[in-house]
């Protein structure tokens, strides 16, 4: 979830894309904006942006708040990832 008009929200942009490459066919990048789509944060009760879930059909999985550095993101979506092989 993001918001055009916040800063971490442009930065951590362009890291999620590196990540959404390098995961593919892993993983599926969707951004939202939490202004054109209100209805959406407030299901997945989003409270800053940005916010990263990691969804499997619809049920929020993981989640982050806030930007952080690319190893740390990348770490964290490997980590959700690696608990959903393992079920």
């Amino acid at each position: 979830m993001t918001a055009s008009r916040i800063t971490p929200c442009r930065t951590v942009g362009p890291v999620l894309e590196r990540l959404a490459t390098a995961l593919a066919g892993r993983v599926k990048l969707v951004r939202v904006d939490v202004d054109g789509a209100p209805l959406l944060a407030r299901r997945f009760r989003v409270q800053a942006v940005p916010t990263l879930l990691v969804l499997d059909r619809g049920e929020v999985v993981a989640r982050q708040a806030g930007a952080a550095p690319e190893p740390a993101l990348r770490a964290w979506l490997e980590g959700a990832l690696a608990s959903r092989a393992r079920g």
